[in-house]
């Protein structure tokens, strides 16, 4: 049912949104050198790499070179990489992926295999599902690029605030996944897409509230 669903929703969103493609293509590649897509390697499901479709929003070869993880003041964003990013266009092209088969509309957010190296026992149940397009922790982090903004080391604010809850709640979906809660996360992504402060759902909530009670 997943997969099928998976077929079919990509299929059909990248026939709807071809127009958009082309719009955002052409801008991207007037606005800088490199290339439209970003082929970065991720982590895929039973640990095995991909390369993920996104809409290039930095310089040619920007990713890595000691830092993984961008904040808005970052000099590697190219000018039309900031309104891709901030409203997270750049991950349209995940549809792709979803259509071959690496990722599902919904699953865990694919990985550097940094941060896959650092999993524990329990976190590496994680790796069993197919990383997805969105998941709680995205919705839980959507304005994950702030805090990265904020942070004088944005690879040390991921390690020690977002990536543990990140984790947390990727394992709770792991505890209750299927394919009700599936078409639940990818109602409340699109409303937080629109509604920007939405608040999480109170299961969530209370997700992250024990959690943080517990460090």
């Amino acid at each position: 049912m997943k997969r099928l669903f998976d077929i079919v929703f990509s299929l059909l969103g990248l026939i709807i949104i071809s127009p958009v493609f082309i719009i955002l293509s052409l801008i991207i590649v007037l606005d800088s050198r490199g290339g439209v897509f970003f082929r970065g390697v991720r982590i895929g499901q039973h640990g095995k790499d991909f390369r993920i479709f996104k809409f290039r929003s930095m310089v040619k070869d920007a990713e890595g070179k000691g830092k993984w993880n961008v904040g808005e003041n970052d000099n590697r964003i190219t000018r039309f990489g900031h309104f891709l990013r901030k409203s997270k266009l750049d991950e349209l092209p995940q549809l792709i992926n979803v259509l071959i088969g690496d990722m599902s509309f919904v699953g865990p957010r694919p990985e550097l295999r940094y941060y896959v190296n650092m999993y524990t026992n329990r976190e590496k149940k994680i790796i069993e599902m197919k990383p997805g397009i969105t998941d709680w922790a995205s919705v839980a982090h959507f304005k994950q690029f702030v805090s990265f903004t904020q942070s004088t080391d944005p690879d040390k604010e991921y390690v020690e605030r977002i990536r543990p809850l990140k984790l947390e709640l990727q394992l709770y979906y792991y505890e209750h996944k299927n394919f009700r809660m599936d078409i639940r996360i990818i109602a409340f992504t699109v409303l937080k897409m629109i509604f920007r402060n939405l608040e999480l759902p109170k299961d969530i909530q209370e997700v992250i509230t024990q959690f943080n009670l517990k460090r």
